[in-house]
Formats: C-alpha cells, sequence, structure tokens
C-alpha cells in the first residue's frame, strides 16, 4: 500500500498530538461545561405559528438535564440504550443529550423508518426506551413492542391529536421532564459525566444497509470531539454562526453539524418546518454555514435554471453574462492564477447587478462555509455555484469514520475531488484501489458484529469500501464503491457513479442507474424530475393525470433522450448510455429501492427490474 501524507498540515502525528491537547473528557462534560458559559446565549431556534422563538443554552442545559433525572428515576442504568425517533426539533436534542447525560447509549432511528425496521433497530441494540416523535411515530412503536420484550418505556415528545390516549408504557415528554425535577440531581449528573471514560460508546448510528440489515457502528465521546474540533480547525467556525439543521439527524453529517460542532464551536442552530418549507426557510435564516447532500443542490440548480428560462430575454441575457462572467473569475481563483484588472472590474459589476441580488433571493447571500457530501456531486453543478459566488466544498467520510475524512480547507479548493484528509487523520490507497483511514476519527466497531469489524478494521485501518485515487498534493478523488464498479464485456473499468450524477445535472432526470457489468454497453434506468417534467409538460399542453402516464408519454422520452445524448458527447465510448428506460414511478424507501439517506439501493433495483433491463439488451 501506498502511504499518502495529509497535504498541506505536515506530519499527521504531529496534529493528532496538537488535538489531543485540547480533546478530553466526554460530551456530557463539554455539554454540561458549555452550558454553565454560554448561560443566555443563544443555541436553537424553532418556528412555531409563522414566528422563530429561540433556545438558550440554559434552557437547552436545563431541558437534557430534566430528562437525564427522568430517565435515572425509571431505572434506566449506565450502559443501557435508549432510541429516538423524529424529524429536527430542539426536544430531539433534548432527548439525545439527556441519554447521554444519563450515562446510556443514544440511538437514533430514521423517522422514514418502517415498523419492522425499527424493531430490528429496537431490538439490535436492547434500547430500554423509546422517544418518539408525535402520533405517527408512537402507532409503530405501538405495532412491534410486542417484539421487544426490553422496551420499557415509550416517550412522546410531541402529544398533539393523543387527547384520552392511556397506556402504561407510554408517557410524554412533559411527564418525563416532570419526573425529572422531582428528582433534580444536577451534582449527580455531575459525577456520571466525570466517571464516563472518553473511550467509551456515545452513540449506536445504524448504517442505511445497501447490503443487507443495517449495523450498529459505535462511536466514542472522544470519536465525537475529536472530529468536531477537527473540522473547525480545517475550516474556521465562530459563535457567530448559524446552521439550517434539515437533514436527518440519525445520520452522522446533520448529527455532527446540529449537536457536536455548535458543543465544540459556539453557534446557533435553527431547525427547518419540514423539506417541503426549506427554500423558504433558507430564505428567512440566511445561515453561514449550509450542509447539504447533492440531490438538494441540484434541485436548487434545476430551479434556477428553469426559471432563468422563462424570464424576459434582457434579464435572462444579464444572467448568463453574469455567470460566464462569474464563471471565468472562480476558475481563475480556484486554479491560483493572478485575476486581470478586467475580469475583477467586470466581475464586481456581475456581482452587484446580478450575482449578489440572485444570491440574496435564494438565502445563499451570507453562506461562507457550503458543503456537499454524503453521495457524488457532478463537477458541472459544483462549478456552476462557484460561478454564482457559493464556494461549495466537498467533503468525504462515512458513519465508521465519525463523518468526515477528507474536506477542502481554506482556500485549497480542488473541483473533482473531495479535499484533503482532516489534520490528523491518514488516508492510504490499497493496491486494488481502496480508501483506507486511520485516526482518532475511526469507530470503535460494530454493535454485536464481531465479524463485521474485523472486515472493517484490519491492522488499525478503517476499510472504507470505497475506492479512489490522491494526487501529489494529496487531494483524494472518488472513484466508486468498490462493489459498484462495472467491468464491461470487453475488460473495461467503469465508474457508474460518475455517469450517473453527469445525467443528474439535467434539470429533468432525478435519479439515474446505470447497469452494464460484463455487458457489451451501459444501459440506463432513468427517474424523471416529476416537478420539472410536469411543468415543460403543461406548457406544451401534452395531456397526463399520473406519474406514469408522464413517464410514459412519447415526447417526454423525447426530451430525456435529447438529455441522455448531451451527456454522451461528454463521455468516451465505453461510459455512453446506448439505451435508457423510463421508470413509472419514483424510488421509496418503503419499496427497498432507497435507504433512508437516498443512496439507491442498486442490487435491489437490478433485481426489481431485470426483465426491463434484458429488453434493453434485446
Amino acid at each position: 500500500m501506498q502511504a499518502v501524507r495529509d497535504g498541506g498540515w505536515g506530519e499527521a502525528d504531529v496534529a493528532t498530538l496538537e488535538l489531543q491537547q485540547v480533546i478530553t473528557g466526554t460530551v456530557p462534560e463539554h455539554f454540561l461545561r458549555a452550558v454553565r458559559e454560554r448561560d443566555r446565549r443563544v443555541a436553537l431556534w424553532h418556528k412555531r405559528r409563522g414566528l422563530w422563538h429561540p433556545v438558550t443554552w440554559a434552557d437547552y442545559g436545563r431541558a437534557a438535564q430534566e430528562v437525564a433525572c427522568g430517565l435515572i428515576a425509571l431505572g434506566f442504568q449506565p450502559g443501557q440504550a435508549a432510541a429516538i425517533i423524529g424529524n429536527n426539533r430542539p426536544e430531539w436534542l433534548f432527548c439525545d443529550m439527556g441519554i447521554l447525560l444519563a450515562g446510556g447509549l443514544s440511538v437514533a432511528v430514521y423517522a422514514t423508518n418502517p415498523p419492522e425496521q425499527c424493531a430490528y433497530i429496537l431490538g439490535h441494540s436492547e434500547a430500554r426506551v423509546f422517544f418518539v416523535e408525535d402520533e405517527e411515530q408512537l402507532d409503530k412503536a405501538l405495532e412491534v413492542r410486542g417484539q421487544l420484550p426490553q422496551l420499557e418505556r415509550i416517550v412522546v415528545m410531541d402529544p398533539e391529536g393523543l387527547a384520552g390516549f392511556s397506556d402504561p408504557q407510554v408517557l410524554t415528554l412533559d411527564e418525563l421532564r416532570t419526573l425529572g425535577r422531582a428528582a433534580w440531581d444536577p451534582e449527580g449528573l455531575e459525577r456520571l459525566a466525570r466517571r464516563a471514560s472518553e473511550e467509551q460508546v456515545a452513540i449506536l448510528l445504524y448504517t442505511s444497509g445497501t447490503t443487507g440489515p443495517p449495523k450498529g457502528a459505535m462511536l466514542t465521546h472522544r470519536n465525537l470531539l475529536w472530529t468536531a474540533q477537527a473540522l473547525g480547525q480545517a475550516n474556521a467556525l465562530y459563535p457567530t454562526d448559524s446552521a439550517l439543521s434539515f437533514l436527518p439527524l440519525s445520520h452522522i453529517a446533520e448529527r455532527m453539524l446540529s449537536v457536536y460542532l455548535p458543543l465544540v464551536w459556539g453557534y446557533a442552530v435553527y431547525f427547518a418546518e419540514n423539506l417541503d418549507t426549506l427554500f423558504q426557510n433558507l430564505q428567512e435564516v440566511r445561515p453561514t454555514i449550509l450542509f447539504a447532500v447533492p440531490r438538494l443542490w441540484e434541485k436548487l440548480h434545476s430551479q434556477l435554471t428553469l426559471h432563468m428560462r422563462e424570464v424576459d430575454a434582457f434579464k435572462r441575457a444579464a444572467y448568463e453574462a453574469a455567470l460566464r462572467v462569474g464563471r471565468r473569475y472562480a476558475l481563475a481563483r480556484l486554479a491560483g492564477e493572478p485575476i486581470s484588472p478586467a475580469l475583477r472590474a467586470a466581475h464586481a459589476l456581475a456581482e452587484l447587478a446580478v450575482l449578489r441580488p440572485l444570491r440574496r433571493r435564494l438565502g445563499l447571500d451570507r453562506v461562507r462555509f457550503a458543503v456537499s457530501g454524503a453521495a457524488p456531486i457532478a463537477p458541472e453543478i459544483l462549478e456552476f455555484y462557484h460561478a454564482l459566488g457559493v464556494r461549495i466544498r466537498e467533503v468525504y467520510g462515512q458513519t465508521e469514520g465519525s463523518g468526515p475524512t477528507t474536506i477542502h480547507q481554506g482556500d485549497r479548493i480542488r473541483l473533482g475531488t473531495v479535499g484533503q484528509p482532516l489534520p490528523g487523520v491518514e488516508v492510504r490507497i490499497a493496491p486494488d484501489g481502496e480508501i483506507l483511514v486511520r485516526g482518532p476519527n475511526v469507530f470503535a466497531g460494530y454493535f454485536r458484529d464481531p465479524e463485521a469489524t474485523a472486515q472493517a478494521l484490519r491492522d488499525g485501518w478503517l476499510h472504507s469500501g470505497d475506492v479512489g485515487e490522491m494526487d501529489g498534493d494529496g487531494f483524494l478523488r472518488i472513484t466508486d464503491r468498490k462493489k459498484d464498479l462495472i467491468v464491461n464485456a470487453y475488460g473495461k473499468n467503469i465508474a457508474p457513479a460518475y455517469v450517473e450524477n453527469l445525467l443528474k445535472t439535467s434539470p429533468y432526470i432525478q435519479d439515474a442507474v446505470v447497469i452494464g457489468d460484463r455487458r457489451p454497453y451501459l444501459v440506463a434506468l432513468i427517474v424523471i424530475d416529476e416537478d420539472n417534467v410536469t411543468r415543460w409538460a403543461q406548457d406544451r399542453r401534452i395531456p397526463f393525470s399520473t406519474f406514469a402516464d408522464l413517464s410514459g408519454n412519447e415526447q417526454v422520452r423525447e426530451l430525456i433522450a435529447q438529455e441522455v445524448e448531451q451527456v454522451n458527447r461528454s463521455l468516451s465510448n465505453p461510459e455512453q448510455v446506448k439505451r435508457f428506460a423510463l421508470l413509472p414511478k419514483r424510488l421509496y424507501q418503503e419499496d427497498g429501492e432507497v435507504t433512508p439517506t437516498q443512496k439507491v439501493k442498486r442490487k435491489a433495483i437490478v433485481e426489481k427490474y431485470c426483465d426491463l433491463i434484458e429488453s434493453l439488451y434485446r
């Protein structure tokens, strides 16, 4: 294996030593200290009845300690697990931190998980308490509790709609906090926090399960705090920053952004109302930190692209001219090339007349730390945002590495790569191209699964399952998942994710699954973007009533064929998609087609649509 040093940070051991001098103790210790020091500063914001309401660090601390004291009063013991299911809201964090303050393991469950998946995670983690958001999530718990003999209590955060409901196993979060106030013992919580070891497991995060049942990744107190500290060293974070929380808190990326980074660096977190109001909330909050998965960056790009096609000719010309100048300016800056006075002046004019007002309208004008991660994104999309003046950085990592392994740091942004290793993290490329990781961010293993742990952790290195390469400056480029690489009938290696991402740059394509292993050419299963294709069809008076009607329309097929052909022009012959089919439905987690983080389950798709795929090769 070839060792590659962390570019620009010096020796990894030195960086690790520097971080170890800062990061000591447990998450509860840091939390209690933060509550004392920050007191009346605002920690969280949430929207209720159209208005944003603040939650101070003192409020946050009091709520979490009441949850902890309530759990202890119910007989909850250190080392036991408690699970949480629900959408992003302050109460989620109160319960999460309350579990840790009581000495327990916090287990996150995706809000979209069906009852049987909830039962699997609760049973596997041996959770004693299940915090559920509302009536919908309570129904899941009640449906499967008969399979869970170890489950003692179900706590409902928002009991609206449960008037008159009574069950001896169920209580509300307010009732638990009342119990906690009656058993109030902050000194006891301090002792519990000091007694715990930073090497103890703090949280269990269950992987999305693209290749079978989810596995519970064990992340320690040190994993979480060290990684939060390292991220802030790689890209400066400040107490004056603000972030918008909308991705699932059961995913390590959002958990890091909404819980551990604010704990270490002190910035405020705004909770979006829901995904339907996300872009409205973005305009209201105008955060300085914005992490999003590629699908959301792509969606915003496609909406803006289609909108600008519909404005009058003068506005469209001004936008296109400003974007051209912005692209030239951004590419020169990224390459470290000198910027001519003429280009500088043209860019200043484009900023004043078009780009800055447009960013303000989108809610992106204050963003200084924009990040894309959790899945690959096309460089063309990143180039668009840099031209717009939003300097998106890519981050790469996995749950087993506490989130980030590499990220673009400071002004060192190289499109087409996912940045350089975090300070203190080592990355190697194995002979077969697999990315290996070593550092304090690497997890402690899989809960109750020594065989899977032994496969993932070998000789101190985390085997990521991803394939990549590093350049001479230590920038990592991801090729694909190791198991997803296509070898066509002529022995040519092809990365399907690269082709899929290019297809998804089209505003009319929502998802694409490229297939071709041991085949003579590539084919693709494509899911249309319903909103944008619907608008396109209505403008042309094309009749349809359902998603299947729209996908099956011959004119829509011709539209997608043009988009595929445009992508093919930028690909080598073996990478080109020779034939495609439009799926008559969206991909759903409930149907086993995507994970809770919207990653496509390639194997499941291939099996489900095997006849359709075979027809593309006939």
